[in-house]
């Protein structure tokens, strides 16, 4: 592993020596209920000192509705250039259907997640269907809320087993083509495991995502740590040294593993997934074991850690 990285109080410090900055949204900005007063501080902060900021967010939605909610936290817009999710991702992988997974997909697709998520595929001549039976794809966005609160993913149990064996149907000469044994593909549409929601752990479309390759299913990702969602992102930012580019967010497997990929320095954020994961304070600096135990396990070093996303 490389090594440890640097420990900060905040951005100050490292203000002047990057150009661009790609930051996560939850655990980062906000928790879903409420947004963080530092880190709304913090961005402000940035937008005088005339730094660019999008927002990179493994929300599976449409970037207009995340923003739309971030005006309703106290975000104004003003505060970063854009905003772009592993909705928009989605978006783009399935008009543009430019790799070899994506242009062997059918048009019929069952969804499974919150029924305003399925605004990513709106007009581009998609269906959704009610069965996997006549599926051609799984669209996996999150959990859906029950009667009872989030469902989990043994609720799903039943649906991915069904869609894992699904066969194609049989060819004129009868035979049954190669790919069929291996189930209907899916579309992952938030690669996240897991979020923080008002200060409880609750799963995302990640977790339907890692059961169905379990059981043998074939998964596509769109999102953090996937390299299409550092393209557009990149690209909207528009500093061309990747070197003046800070990426900054919560997660492991995803934000910090994501940024290394594209070749970006990071900063983690501990008060996010790992400080409710440790059960410890937001705010409180992580202890230095547990932090090493984390960074060996996820096999990823940020470039620096910081409790907070604070100035």
């Amino acid at each position: 592993m490389d090594a440890a990285p640097r420990a900060i109080p905040g951005l100050a410090s490292l203000a002047r020596s990057y150009d661009g900055f790609l930051v996560d949204l939850w655990g980062v900005i906000h928790d879903g209920a409420a947004a963080f007063p530092e880190a709304v501080a913090t961005l402000a902060q940035l937008a005088a000192a005339g730094k660019r900021v999008v927002i990179l967010s493994n929300a599976p939605r449409l970037s207009g509705a995340a923003r739309a909610r971030l005006r309703a936290l106290g975000v104004e817009d003003r505060l970063y250039a854009t905003l772009i999710t592993s909705g928009d991702a989605v978006r783009a992988a399935l008009r543009h259907r430019d790799t070899p997974f994506y242009a062997a997909l059918g048009r019929r697709y069952r969804f499974l997640g919150k029924p305003e998520d399925e605004a990513v595929l709106a007009g581009l001549g998609y269906s959704s269907v009610p069965t996997v039976a006549d599926a051609d794809f799984v669209l996996a966005s999150g959990l859906a809320v029950g009667p009872h609160g989030p469902r989990s993913v043994a609720d799903y149990e039943g649906v991915l087993e069904a869609a894992a064996a699904q066969r194609e149907p049989r060819a004129n000469d009868g035979s049954v083509p190669a790919a069929a044994a291996r189930g209907l593909p899916m579309v992952c549409a938030n690669p996240d495991l897991a979020v923080v929601h008002g200060g409880a752990r609750e799963d995302c479309a990640g977790t339907l995502a890692a059961r169905y390759a379990a059981l043998g299913g074939r998964v596509a990702y769109e999102g953090k740590p996937w390299p299409r969602v550092y393209r557009m992102a990149l690209a909207a930012l528009g500093v061309a040294d990747r070197r003046r580019v800070l990426a900054v967010g919560d997660g492991l497997a995803t934000d910090i593993a994501g940024a290394a990929a594209a070749g970006l320095p990071s900063l983690l954020v501990t008060g996010g997934l790992l400080a409710a994961r440790w059960a410890t304070p937001r705010a409180a600096p992580p202890d230095p074991a547990l932090l090493a135990a984390a960074l060996a396990e996820a096999a990823v070093t940020p470039t620096f850690t910081a409790p907070t996303f604070a100035w």
